[in-house]
C-alpha cells in the first residue's frame, strides 16, 4: 500500500472522507459503529494497523500531517467514546457486549500505543511489539 491508499482508507475510517459513497465510510472503523450492527470488524483494526506501517516513517518526522494526525485522534477518541465509556451510545444502550467493549479497548491501546511511540521516535518493532504478540494469540 502506497501512502496515497493509505491516508484515502485512514480518512475513511475515521468517517472524514469526501466521498460519503465509498464502501469504507459505511463499514470502516467509525462508520461501523454507528449504527452500530452487532459486531465489530477486526479486519478494519488490522488495516489501520497496516496504514500505520505505511505511515511510520512519517510519523517520525518533526512535522507531522495535520490531517492524518486529525484521523487518528479521532478514531481513537470517537471509538472510546462510543463503544468503550459507559456513558457511551452503544454501551449505554446495552448494543455491546462486555467481550466486545473488551476487545475494543485492546485494539484502541494498541493502536494508540503505537502511534505514540512513532510520534516519539521510538522506531517500528517498538511501535508495533504489542500488536505483533495480539497476532500470536489469535493464532492460537
Amino acid at each position: 500500500m502506497e501512502r496515497e491508499e493509505a491516508v484515502t482508507l485512514l480518512k475513511c475510517h475515521s468517517f472524514s472522507y469526501d466521498d460519503l459513497s465509498h464502501p469504507k465510510m459505511e463499514n470502516g472503523f467509525i462508520g461501523s459503529l454507528r449504527p452500530f450492527r452487532g459486531q465489530l470488524i477486526e479486519e478494519n483494526f488490522h488495516e489501520l494497523m497496516g496504514i500505520l506501517r505505511v505511515l511510520a516513517s512519517e510519523l517520525a518526522r518533526p512535522s507531522l500531517d495535520r490531517e492524518v494526525m486529525a484521523c487518528l485522534w479521532g478514531i481513537t477518541h470517537m471509538a472510546r467514546a462510543w463503544a468503550v465509556e459507559p456513558e457511551g451510545m452503544l454501551r449505554s444502550n446495552n448494543l455491546i457486549s462486555d467481550a466486545q467493549v473488551a476487545l475494543m479497548e485492546q485494539w484502541l491501546n494498541l493502536l494508540s500505543y503505537a502511534v505514540m511511540i512513532l510520534i516519539e521516535g521510538g522506531g517500528e518493532q517498538e511501535a508495533f511489539w504489542g500488536y505483533h504478540q495480539y497476532l500470536q494469540e489469535e493464532k492460537n
